[in-house]
């Protein structure tokens, strides 16, 4: 419809006129076509401004009947509609817009008491139909015609929603706030720990931020909104007041009415108009309650509240008996309590079942996930990658010396095993790898193998139910058994049955287990790899063991003048000669001084070796108490001097071959004469030569020790047996 082509027509009292008239007036005053209007509330923000304003208007012009009853069924609808949702929400923060949402229903329900006051005092003398529909009725069969009951029940509604709904909502709210904005530094700094540690990445992050900042504003609103309710509630009592003597007053003075009827009939309207604002306002304030009492909840009230109370089945049993006695007692009404006994023992009956299925359920979870982790799964391919450092390989005959046929055996190896680890770590000063054991089918029954980093490193038979004897003089066992090989030092021996073990040892042969032929075979094996075995990392924990005075060293020498690993190469240089790295003091005070000369770890080693030459005479020394030494004779000194090439770090060895094998003649036979006479002496040479001597010893005599003058304690006791 154009404008133009709408009547003005003043609003009529009521019949047809009074719709004509609601026309004219919404057109006249506000100069919009009900197209227009339609077209503006499709757009959410003009039609929330267009209510707005709609609601201030009220406040300010008439309002005919016909359109007072439509605003007050909106108001109560409205109303309804806030309820449901604060009791369907999922969590409190879904409703955030409630207090806007409440100033709203609060300025709608004050406007349309303000039109009602209106109606009811210029149209109260016509009787009930004066304020429209709905405040007829309501003031009709609420208060059955009589407005003292009225006056009481509308009384009674004033302070169950101002006294208890609202001040308690309010106080929740309050006490909610201040808790949230005490809260608020503790929850931040918990989401900027949980960034930091990599748990949660930037996106959620600030979506919890943005979660905690719409937390805190949204209670600390709702502690100043609940004080619409407040006033609502007292604005109703004023109005109500007011509309009463106003009413009487107009009545009698200007209407002609008496006292009476001028009481009966704006009295009644004005309590009707009053209960039609407070039931809307009652359900308001219980939205309210209910949203701000919901903070500790997730999910719907009606679920968690049946849930809550079905989760104690003993609690509706007792329940049920109590009302059981009360339905018993002289006077009372049987069947009422009767009845709701029957529903609360059927209600904890149906609960005590759903708890025990709901563990059932859970039970067979458990079951199932178990039987999933149980069963088994192929491996990730990265397992393949992963190396062993220490491993023993055995055949499926060796089983019982690990697995044992009791607890004593099985301890046995791995008590020696743990042993081994404290030995290595006391003798050369580093922490011995886990080792590995595994059953390998592809080895003979009675055979093993040792491997480091996945490379055979020794081998041997062994047989679980006998013993090794071996003549510590070299010579025949005269035993009945198996003729082998001891696996560590390559000596005869004789694997022979448990009964011949007393007899061998009476005859003074050396009787050894099998566990411990392992266990000893495995210990050489560490000895002579042990430099391979120390990593980086190990290096890195030694010197995180260091005491405060000695760490300090590290740090004035890492990595300033050498790295981690030019400080590994060299403990590793070391212990290639089996000398113990256990004094790391001593050790880093070596490489302090010799960096300041050369940066090869191997000449820095030859310079450590001078600071350990305490420690080297000692685990060289015979039981005599004295160093025994074969000496190098100064033409072969002078042999080996005139074969090395080369400058600074890229010198070698450049000896003739034949020359070199007269020397590992000699060598032997120096050595196999010391050890005729029960002597296991070193060899010692000069500094110069000591690495290049070493370097051809050890391919054909990897035990034998070599060392140079420098490394010669001065307080130590020397015995020459022999030179070369």
């Amino acid at each position: 419809m154009a404008d133009n082509e709408v009547t003005q027509q003043p609003a009529a009292e009521s019949g047809n006129g009074a719709s004509k008239g609601a026309g004219g007036f919404m057109t006249s005053a506000f100069g919009l076509s009900i197209r227009d209007i339609y077209t503006a509330v499709r757009h959410g923000d003009l039609g929330l401004a267009i209510g707005v304003m709609v609601i201030l208007v009220m406040l300010i012009l008439p309002m005919p009947p016909m359109m007072l009853d439509l605003f007050l069924a909106i108001s109560i609808i409205f109303s309804v509609m806030i309820l449901m949702t604060g009791l369907f929400i999922q969590k409190p923060l879904e409703f955030s817009s409630f207090p806007t949402v409440l100033l709203i229903a609060t300025m709608l329900r004050l406007a349309l008491n303000m039109a009602s006051t209106r109606l009811i005092l210029a149209n109260g003398h016509e009787g009930e139909g004066a304020a429209g529909n709905v405040i007829s009725a309501f003031g009709s069969f609420v208060m059955g015609g009589n407005y003292v009951i009225g006056i009481i029940v509308f009384a009674i509604l004033v302070i169950v929603n101002f006294i208890v709904i609202t001040k308690g909502s309010g106080r929740i709210a309050e006490v909610a706030a201040r808790f949230t904005l005490d809260a608020m530094p503790g929850k931040q700094m918990a989401i900027d720990a949980d960034l930091s540690a990599g748990l949660i990445d930037e996106d959620e992050a600030r979506r919890r931020r943005k979660e905690l900042e719409s937390e805190s504003t949204f209670f600390g609103s709702m502690d100043g909104a609940s004080k619409f309710v407040r006033g609502d509630a007292i604005a109703g009592l004023l109005i109500t007041f007011i509309n009463i003597v106003g009413g009487i007053v107009i009545g009698v003075l200007q209407k002609e009415l008496s006292f009476s009827e001028a009481a009966q009939n704006y009295t009644l309207l004005t309590i009707g108009d009053g209960l039609v604002s407070q039931i809307p306002a009652l359900i308001v304030s219980t939205a309210a309650g209910i949203l701000v009492s919901k903070a500790g909840l997730q999910g719907s009230a009606d679920r968690e509240l049946v849930k809550q109370f079905s989760g104690y089945p003993k609690a509706l049993g007792m329940s049920a008996f109590v009302m059981v006695i009360l339905s018993l007692l002289p006077g009372m009404p049987m069947i009422p309590f009767l009845a709701l006994a029957g529903l609360a023992g059927y209600m904890a009956r149906r609960a005590s079942r759903q708890i025990e299925e709901q563990k059932a359920t859970e039970i067979a979870e458990q079951v199932t996930a178990q039987e999933e982790e149980a069963a088994p799964k192929e491996p990730p391919i990265t397992d393949s990658l992963k190396l062993d450092e220490l491993k023993i390989e055995l055949g499926y005959a060796l089983l019982p010396i690990i697995n044992g046929r009791n607890k004593e055996e099985t301890d046995q190896v791995t008590e020696q095993i743990k042993a081994l680890r404290r030995q290595i770590a006391s003798d050369m000063g580093v922490i011995m790898p886990s080792v590995r054991i595994l059953d390998n089918i592809q080895l003979q029954p009675n055979e093993y193998i040792i491997k480091v980093k996945e490379v055979d490193a020794g081998s041997g038979v062994l047989f679980p139910n006998q013993f090794m004897v071996m003549d510590p003089r070299g010579g025949e066992v005269k035993l009945p058994g198996t003729q082998t090989t001891e696996p560590t030092f390559g000596l005869p021996a004789t694997w022979v049955e448990a009964q011949y073990r007393e007899e061998a040892s009476l005859l003074g042969y050396t009787v050894v287990d099998p566990a411990t032929v392992l266990s000893t075979h495995l210990t050489e094996t560490i000895k002579s790899n042990i430099s391979e075995l120390l990593t980086y990392a190990h290096v890195q924990h030694l010197l995180k063991q260091l005491p405060d005075d000695q760490a300090k060293l590290v740090e004035d020498i890492v990595p300033s003048t050498i790295s981690i690993s030019g400080i590994q190469r060299v403990l590793q240089a070391l212990l290639e000669e089996r000398i113990s790295v256990r004094d790391l003091g001593t050790i880093l005070e070596g490489v302090a001084e010799a960096v300041g000369s050369t940066r090869n770890p191997s000449m820095i080693a030859e310079h450590v070796r001078t600071r350990l030459s305490r420690q080297i005479c000692a685990a060289n020394q015979s039981p005599g108490g004295y160093l025994p030494l074969i000496s190098l004779s100064p033409q072969w000194e002078s042999a080996f001097m005139e074969s090395i090439i080369g400058d600074g770090d890229d010198r070698q060895l450049a000896m003739a071959p034949s020359k070199l094998q007269e020397f590992v003649g000699l060598v032997r036979q120096a050595f196999e004469e010391a050890g005729q006479a029960g002597e296991n002496p070193v060899l010692l040479c000069s500094a110069h030569t000591r690495p290049y001597v070493r370097s051809i010893v050890e391919r054909f005599r990897a035990h034998t020790f070599v060392m140079s003058q420098n490394e010669v304690h001065p307080r130590a006791r020397l015995k020459t047996v022999g030179s070369i």
